[in-house]
């Protein structure tokens, strides 16, 4: 039976609240932020039930590519594989000029007021836009997971992170050392071992953003692997599934196979470990009718400021620039691929319309 989608990402926001808490139960100051988060984000429920009311559909949740630049060239990120991220010594093929850190201050003042609850902070490498994310934790009341490869983490972000309670690095890992070195480079598991030793040692609660394959679906939902992250102060784990970047790696997708095995370990961890909150993207799609790109539980803003299904799906008709948040959520695009039933598709990888750029382009004429 497919739920009511408002009703069940009010539930889930509720439900990562309370596990949140729950993994923060022996970090006083972060019990009394969570707490604190959990009353604005009721109250930020409220208004997106409002909107819902007069028949304005508000996700709580946004990604934002708040650069492309990036310190590292991981196997099959998709970012380079479609020609718009940049490393040192290379250049980008995308020179449209970037949001400032003013624009991504109004983006964020927009999403505060219409309701949105969290936004995730990625890139390229975030954390090479320092004035970027200063901004966003002034905005108390969303919080902002930033997925980063965490080269990056000096005593300065430390005590920014401890300052503004509401900005939370996520660090992108593998697995163990083989599979993280593998895909990001020699020496860079060691390196997070001791980027979370550094967050464990000052109270900093963080998390994980781990790629799903097929290859490691095992091993990153191995007990030994997970009592390793919460060993190491990890309250976190994100999981998302992998998006193939040409015909080589499509055998990485995971299929329905994969995911209700997925969905199998994931009830069996989060009573394992009841101390950690362990997110899946996209999840249980079948549960709430499909996709929740494209605005219906979350949209994508590029680092250039196309409003875009989801990060996976660079395609767009509209920019922060010239229009308002509000506006780029009634996209004509987002609107036409939720008439057309594209987000209701069947589809392996993490992306509904990956793939499917031919017929995307159709509805953009």
């Amino acid at each position: 039976m497919i739920k009511d989608l408002q009703t069940y990402l009010e539930e889930e926001i509720e439900n990562i609240m309370k596990d949140s808490l729950k993994a923060t139960f022996d970090n006083p100051r972060e019990t009394a932020f969570l707490m604190s988060f959990a009353a604005s984000a009721r109250k930020a429920a409220k208004k997106r039930d409002r909107f819902e009311k007069d028949g304005e559909h508000i996700p709580p949740f946004l990604i934002a590519s708040i650069t492309r630049d990036c310190n590292l060239h991981c196997a099959g990120c998709y970012a380079h594989a479609n020609n718009c991220g940049s490393t040192p010594g290379s250049e980008a093929v995308n020179k449209r000029e970037p949001l400032s850190a003013e624009d991504w201050d109004r983006v964020f003042r927009e999403s505060e007021d219409m309701g949105v609850s969290f936004i995730f902070l990625v890139g390229g490498e975030p954390m090479l836009c320092r004035d970027v994310i200063e901004r966003a934790g002034e905005h108390r009341k969303i919080l902002f997971p930033i997925i980063t490869n965490g080269i990056f983490m000096d005593d300065d972000y430390l005590k920014l992170y401890d300052h503004c309670r509401n900005l939370l690095p996520v660090i992108s890992i593998e697995g163990g050392e083989t599979s993280t070195d593998g895909r990001r480079g020699a020496g860079i598991y060691q390196i997070l071992l001791q980027v979370m030793e550094k967050l464990k040692s000052k109270g900093l609660p963080f998390g994980v953003s781990i790629t799903v394959t097929t290859d490691n679906l095992e091993e990153i939902t191995d007990t030994g692997f997970l009592r390793l992250l919460r060993d190491s102060g990890c309250k976190m784990v994100l999981y998302v599934d992998y998006v193939a970047t040409g015909e080589d790696d499509v055998r990485l997708e995971p299929d329905d196979e994969h995911r209700e095995r997925m969905d199998e370990r994931l009830d069996q961890l989060r009573q394992d470990f009841d101390r950690m909150v362990f997110l899946a993207f996209p999840g249980d799609e079948k549960e709430f009718g499909g996709c929740l790109a494209a605005g219906r539980g979350f949209f994508h803003i590029s680092a250039e400021g196309d409003a875009e299904p989801c990060p996976f799906a660079p395609f767009s008709d509209i920019n922060v620039r010239e229009s308002s948040v509000r506006e780029a959520i009634r996209s004509r695009l987002f609107a036409r691929l939720e008439e057309r039933d594209m987000l209701q598709e069947d589809h392996s990888g993490g992306c509904a319309l990956a793939g499917k750029g031919v017929q995307v382009q159709e509805l953009l004429k």
